[in-house]
C-alpha cells in the first residue's frame, strides 16, 4: 500500500496481528522491501509480531528522484577520498524521517527497528535522533561509514559498480546473480535458481538502476556516523556475517564498541546476504533482542 510519508509517496507492507509489538524492516542499497524474504516476516509473525518492511524512497514501487538526475559516482568518490564534501539530492537522515514517518501514518508510537546494510545506517540514524520511537536496535551486515575500517576488494568493488552487460529484463536478472554470487555466503550457498527467480520478481517489480545510484551517492556523502552511535540507547544486537566481502565483519565489531550494551552474533559462514537457513535464526534473535527493551 501506498504512504503519504515526509511528503513522499512510500510503498509499505504491513503484515501481522495490528495489536502485536512492531518490527519495521529497512533494507539496503538498491533493494526493495520482497527482498526482506517472507519466510522471515513468517518467522516473526509466528512470534506474535507485526511486520512492516517499506521500500525505501527512489527504490521499488516508492517515490523517485529521477528529476535529480544520475549521480557521477566517480567523481563523488574522489571527493570522498580527498575528504571534501560530497553533496546528494537527499541523506540517510531524510530516509531515516521517511522510515518515522510511516510510523506517524500509522499511528505507531514505538516499534523494533532492523536494518540491513544500508538499512542499518538508515537505522543509526532514527535510532539516534528519535530514541523514543525504536524500542530496540538490530543492526545487520552494516557500518558506522568509519574511514578505518577495512573496504571490500577492488575486484568486488568493480563488480558492484558495474552495468548489466545489456538492457533488457535477462541483462539485469543476470547481473543481479553475478552480484549476489559475490557478495554471498560461503557457508549457505544460494541456489541458483530460486536466486534467479528471486532476481526476475525484482526486476518485474520494479527495476530501477538510477535511484540506486542515488541512494549509494547518500551513503558516500554521510561520511562517518561513528558520532552517532553513543546516542544509541534501545537495546541493540549486532547481526553480522564473519565472511562478509563487501562489508568485513571489523565494521560490525566497531559498531559494538561505540553502543552501549550491543550485544554481538557474528556468524562464520554468511556474507552478505540473508541465507534462508539463517532466516528462523534471524527472527528469534529480532525477538530476543526485543525482549530486552521490557524486561
Amino acid at each position: 500500500m501506498q504512504i503519504q510519508a515526509n511528503g513522499l509517496h512510500i510503498e509499505v507492507d504491513d503484515q501481522g496481528p495490528r495489536t502485536g509489538p512492531v518490527v519495521l524492516l529497512i533494507m539496503g542499497l538498491g533493494m526493495q522491501l520482497i527482498a526482506w524474504p517472507q519466510a522471515l516476516v513468517d518467522e516473526l509473525m509466528a512470534r506474535g509480531f507485526r511486520v512492516l518492511r517499506l521500500d525505501n524512497r527512489d527504490i521499488g514501487l516508492s517515490q523517485d528522484f529521477d528529476h535529480a538526475g544520475v549521480p557521477h559516482m566517480a567523481l563523488a568518490g574522489l571527493r570522498h577520498l580527498m575528504h571534501l564534501p560530497v553533496r546528494s539530492p537527499y541523506s540517510l537522515a531524510d530516509m531515516a524521517r521517511d522510515a518515522l514517518s510511516v510510523l506517524d501514518a500509522l499511528g505507531i508510537a514505538q516499534a523494533h527497528v532492523c536494518g540491513a546494510s544500508m538499512g542499518g545506517m538508515i537505522a543509526q540514524h532514527l535510532a539516534a535522533t528519535a530514541p523514543q520511537r525504536v524500542a530496540s536496535l538490530t543492526l545487520m551486515m552494516t557500518t558506522s561509514g568509519a574511514r578505518s575500517l577495512p573496504k571490500p576488494r577492488w575486484a568486488l568493488q568493480r563488480t558492484l559498480m558495474s552495468r548489466p552487460a545489456g538492457p533488457g529484463e535477462e541483462a539485469a536478472v543476470a547481473w543481479i546473480v553475478n552480484l549476489f554470487g559475490a557478495i554471498g555466503s560461503p557457508g549457505y550457498p544460494s541456489n541458483e535458481d530460486i536466486l534467479r527467480e528471486r532476481a526476475l520478481a525484482s526486476v518485474r517489480r520494479a527495476w530501477h538502476p538510477a535511484g540506486s545510484a542515488r541512494q549509494l551517492l547518500a551513503i558516500v556523502a554521510d561520511g562517518d556516523r561513528t558520532p552517532l552511535l553513543t546516542r544509541i540507547a534501545a537495546p541493540t544486537r549486532i547481526v553480522h556475517g564473519l565472511d562478509d566481502p563487501l562489508v568485513p565483519v571489523a565494521s560490525g565489531q566497531q559498531l559494538a564498541q561505540h553502543i552501549a550494551g550491543a550485544q554481538t552474533d557474528f556468524i562464520p559462514g554468511m556474507g552478505h546476504d540473508l541465507p534462508d537457513a539463517l532466516l528462523g535464526h534471524f527472527a528469534m534473535g529480532i525477538a530476543e533482542n526485543a525482549a530486552r527493551a521490557h524486561p
